[in-house]
């Protein structure tokens, strides 16, 4: 099941839909952004589009949504990736390196950090180097926006998603026999409206309206305007 998962401009999250898929290549994705606009979804606001570097995913981002979307890739799969090359016992200080790497507060100081890392990297593992040049730029678009201090606790990766599925995966982890699709789907749908009404707002909501400007700004040829969702 893909789940989409909003924020709203005062911080509440909100179910977008769900759809029941094999694979998340760039056709089914592109059908299920489509059906969110269909249903009222608006990107004319500018969103701010937070994922784990699925390439489909991405592709159909950029095929539906176009420039009134910015892709925000989820530091923690990317920093994921990246020590997957190394052996075990490298990992641990490797994750640790990226981290602190991602956690300046700047565009300017991560920009800095994440090639000295990139260098060391080099001479261990060049895929690893690979890994990480791969949408690096993506990973500081909230760096570059001037809102990683404000907001990355809450918008850096997907975690707001991971928890929404871990809920739904207590909630349906106990069904042995999944007879057909509809009952898959009435329970997954049962799930997402019983957990809504509980979620929390995000960390930094009162950011919010800087985070709308600030993307708003990257619009081409678009004044400041309101925004009913902006992740």
């Amino acid at each position: 099941m893909v789940i989409a998962l909003g924020i709203t401009l005062s911080g509440e999250k909100v179910i977008l839909g769900f759809l029941q898929t094999g694979t998340e290549n760039e056709r089914v994705c592109s059908e299920f952004l489509h059906s969110l606009l269909e249903r009222g979804l608006r990107i004319d606001k500018a969103l701010l589009c937070i994922i784990d570097g699925a390439k489909g995913l991405h592709k159909a981002i950029e095929g539906v949504f176009g420039s009134f979307a910015l892709i925000q890739r989820c530091q923690g799969h990317k920093r994921e990736n990246v020590v997957s090359y190394l052996p075990k016992s490298q990992q641990v200080p490797w994750r640790r390196k990226l981290q602190v790497a991602y956690e300046k507060p700047t565009y300017a100081e991560a920009k800095e950090a994440l090639p000295h890392c990139r260098k060391e990297l080099r001479l261990i593992n060049a895929s690893a180097v690979t890994s990480l040049d791969e949408g690096r730029e993506e990973t500081l678009t909230l760096h570059r926006l001037g809102l990683f201090s404000a907001l990355g606790a809450s918008l850096k990766t997907t975690n707001c998603l991971e928890s929404l599925l871990a809920q739904v995966a207590r909630r349906t982890g106990k069904v042995c026999r999944w007879r057909h699709s509809d009952q898959k789907q009435r329970w997954v749908a049962s799930a997402l409206l019983d957990i809504e009404p509980k979620l929390r707002r995000i960390k930094g909501y009162r950011h919010l309206p800087t985070l709308r400007a600030a993307l708003q700004r990257e619009i081409p040829g678009k004044e400041s305007i309101s925004t009913d969702c902006v992740a």
